[in-house]
């Protein structure tokens, strides 16, 4: 068997890798991708397909759609689910407690529906009910039909916002939440216990199962029942009497129009006006370049047509699992579209999530109201917490942290108003433990439909939150890195500065902007704590680095979770007196652009910078 010139001898190892995957493998394409590969000796990639494993973490799994175990095929999804339901069955070991069953979702990805159907069966065979939707979901309806159905645990198959290629399998625990560990570790270590796929895995005829059920129409009622609990009914009356404002919106080929079209409905707001090219789910997402409307005026270009062909001042849109929800708004003294990021709309919905609750109780302190924040996210809702009196919490990024927090202070009898990340993710109340891009863009309508009978635009009630509580001025982006190891050499860099061990940059700029403290959550260390020991917990499987300047800004290093990215985050808090705004913004953009250059050396590491916004 001829080698081409890209191949390597291939071992007893993948040798053995490659025979079992022909051996278990049912998926006629995906078995033909390694038999074809095998056939013409190319191991070198069999080596890349076969060696590694996908891993399964608090994200559950997320990458590309091929064969081999390091991807997203029938097979691993057959051992995830063989092994979580091993696990579940383990965590919820009486029958009564397996007859709460489990959840499964899909999206309009490339093989969603097929991954979720072939994990259903899976737990049927071992006896779990499932609740299987029967069609397209956004995401928000697994968490929510967790909670209200008292359910074991649920699966949304997903890549979320993640280009064509990509399917991933995200999993929330019986608290309605994203998993965290160590249930993350403890499942990993049952799918490797439960590789072999039983045949009955591969039988979707267990689908006409009594224990199967489409939990659709009684969730889809039920979640707009729920929705719009924390306005008042008068403020949605007035509204509705007074302001005839219109929104345009994308679904970015994804689920959410369906959901959104009827928040809107059941708010008695104008219908939609969806930019039709990206109303439907479309697996191909054939209008945009990155199916993510994080990535600000390069994805909103349709909707920017259509919003100034119909004369529309909002625009509205949602990733597509629906989970993620981004605004924009035209300023009409600057004649141009302003698209809002994740903090300055965390800034809004958190002052409409107050202002609803001191409406609907004007008699309650707010001793025991909560709203959450991860720790890239503005600062913004610690500082109306000091000024009105409710608690703010900050927590690691991603909402699962969040969504399980909320959780720990339910039960304890306290009331969370609203939680948000900077990656366009709101929970506005906790009817679903977790960002809701469908919910956010109703209470983001309600919001500005309000604000229309006051004649006040977004962006004039943001510039006044500001003149409160002071101006908060962020900017984030990334740079794209595919090289690990690229990555760990600059974070290493970072911690043993100047070829000192254990030591991190006094200063960026040539000393115009000294650093006072340093928060490293890789390691664990936090300069500004007595004991030199963070406060937020640690993990070595992530990087990421804060740096606190003496002029109060706050730059944040890390990387993300799924993507190949090395993310930054900037924020300048200034107080209310404080009414120079063009000058911090000046200032927070040169301490920016001396942090990279210094720092994360992009030109010398060979980075990729985001394409324009």
């Amino acid at each position: 068997m001829a080698l081409n010139n890209n191949s390597e001898e291939c071992s007893d190892k993948l040798r053995a890798k490659i025979d079992e995957w022909l051996k278990w493998d049912r998926n006629e394409k995906t078995r033909g991708e390694i038999e074809s590969l095998d056939r013409h000796g190319n191991y070198a990639k069999l080596s890349k397909l076969m060696l590694n494993r996908l891993s399964f973490g608090t994200a559950g799994l997320r990458g590309v759609m091929q064969a081999g175990y390091n991807a997203m095929n029938d097979l691993v999804v057959i051992q995830t689910a063989q092994g979580l339901a091993k696990y579940i069955k383990k965590c919820f070991p009486s029958p009564d407690q397996q007859a709460n069953g489990v959840v499964f979702g899909f999206d309009g990805r490339y093989n969603s529906k097929r991954f979720a159907e072939l994990s259903a069966s899976v737990f049927l065979n071992e006896g779990i009910p499932v609740h299987l939707y029967g069609e397209m979901v956004a995401t928000p309806f697994i968490p929510f039909a967790i909670s209200h159905m008292n359910l074991l645990a649920g699966v949304m198959v997903t890549a979320s916002h993640n280009p064509k290629e990509d399917n991933g399998y995200k999993v929330y625990w019986n608290n309605g939440a994203q998993i965290i560990s160590p249930h993350d570790k403890n499942i990993q270590a049952y799918i490797l216990d439960n590789l072999e796929p039983l045949s009955s895995s591969w039988d979707l005829s267990s689908l006409n199962s009594p224990l199967l059920n489409d939990p659709y129409r009684e969730m889809f009622t039920l979640y707009y029942e729920k929705l719009l609990a924390n306005i008042p009914s008068d403020i949605l009356t007035e509204v509705n009497a007074k302001s005839d404002i219109r929104f345009v919106y994308s679904a970015m080929h994804g689920v959410g129009y369906k959901f959104v079209e009827n928040a809107l409905k059941v708010a008695n707001l104008k219908p939609l006006i969806p930019v039709v090219e990206q109303r439907d789910a479309d697996p191909e997402f054939p209008t945009v370049k990155f199916p993510n409307p994080e990535e600000g005026k390069s994805s909103l270009t349709l909707s920017f047509k259509l919003a100034n062909d119909e004369k529309c001042s909002i625009i509205l849109a949602n990733d597509p699992d629906a989970d993620r929800m981004a605004c924009a708004e035209f300023n009409e003294s600057e004649q141009q579209w302003r698209v809002f990021t994740g903090n300055e709309i965390g800034a809004l919905l958190g002052w409409w999530a107050l202002e609803c609750y001191k409406m609907q109780s004007p008699r309650n302190d707010l001793k025991d109201c909560y709203m959450l924040a991860s720790t890239v996210s503005s600062k913004i809702l610690r500082t109306m917490a000091k000024a009105e009196g409710f608690n703010f919490i900050e927590t690691l990024t991603g909402f699962k942290w969040m969504g399980n927090k909320s959780f720990e202070l339910i039960n304890e009898g306290k009331t969370i108003l609203f939680a948000f990340e900077e990656a366009i993710g709101f929970m506005f109340a906790p009817t679903v433990l977790d960002k809701d891009g469908v919910s956010a863009a109703c209470h983001l309508a309600s919001l500005s439909a309000f604000l229309k009978t006051k004649n006040q635009t977004l962006c004039a009630k943001l510039n006044e939150l500001y003149e409160r509580y002071g101006f908060h001025y962020t900017s984030n982006s990334y740079f794209l890195c595919y090289e690990p190891e690229i990555i760990t050499k600059i974070f290493e860099r970072i911690r043993n500065f100047q070829h000192t061990p254990n030591s991190y940059p006094s200063h960026v700029h040539s000393g115009k902007y000294p650093i006072s403290t340093v928060r490293d959550l890789t390691t664990g260390i936090d300069t500004c704590q007595s004991d030199g020991k963070s406060l937020l917990p640690s993990s070595k499987s992530s990087q990421m680095v804060t740096f606190t300047f003496e002029n109060g800004a706050v730059i944040t290093l890390r990387t993300s979770g799924t993507e190949p990215k090395i993310k930054y985050y900037a924020e300048m808090c200034a107080n209310p007196k404080e009414k120079d705004w063009t000058g911090l913004q000046t200032i927070l953009h040169e301490m920016i652009e001396a942090t990279v250059k210094e720092l994360l050396q992009p030109t010398e590491n060979n980075l990729t910078p985001q394409s324009d916004k």
